[in-house]
């Protein structure tokens, strides 16, 4: 029973882990590097990411600078950073990359929350799904004889307590993340 808890938990933390991940990339007005994770530039005809072809920095609350190893590569950086979609206007000044991190309108406030609520919902039935797969596991062990029907129940309470802690945990991490992008 306790490697099925230990399998449970495991894949609840998993979903919640990769929540909180999903949720560094979206903006809040401020600027952070971590808008940039996701952006691969073409270096030399190969795919690389951005952090690995530039020295990534945050000048002030508006502004980041992407500073290119090499030089020539200002072009393919602008390109990489448009490209991404991110709602960012990249300008070079010959040596770095500035990417100013414009403030954020109430329409597109609202927008960056729902999202940020349908990856919450996502996290949410990846934890319901985890808390599923170990209750199907104790009722198959509670059917093969393998353990009592008392000890079913308890185990269905456990992964219960596990179900209510990493729900809470993502709706807390939700409520954070919602209140720094509504904040003007």
């Amino acid at each position: 029973m306790k490697e099925v808890f230990r399998s449970v938990e495991e894949h609840m933390k998993h979903a919640v882990d990769h929540f909180h991940h999903e949720l560094k990339h979206l903006r809040t007005g401020r600027a952070s590097i971590s808008i940039l994770e996701g952006v691969v530039v073409d270096y030399y005809g190969t795919p690389t990411p951005l952090n690995q072809v530039a020295t990534l920095s945050v000048a002030d609350a508006a502004m980041l600078l992407a500073q290119p190893w090499e030089p020539g590569q200002i072009a393919a950086i602008e390109r990489a950073i448009i490209k991404a979609d991110l709602g960012l206007n990249p300008a070079n000044d010959g040596r770095v990359v500035r990417i100013p991190v414009p403030q954020l309108t109430e329409e597109r406030r609202r927008e960056l929350v729902k999202k940020a609520h349908d990856m919450a919902e996502h996290a949410r039935n990846g934890v319901r799904q985890a808390r599923r797969d170990g209750n199907d596991r104790l009722k198959k062990m509670e059917k093969d004889k393998t353990i009592s029907q008392d000890d079913e129940r308890r185990g269905h309470e456990e992964t219960q307590k596990l179900h209510d802690k990493y729900i809470g945990e993502i709706n807390h991490a939700l409520e954070n993340k919602e209140a720094q992008i509504l904040a003007p």
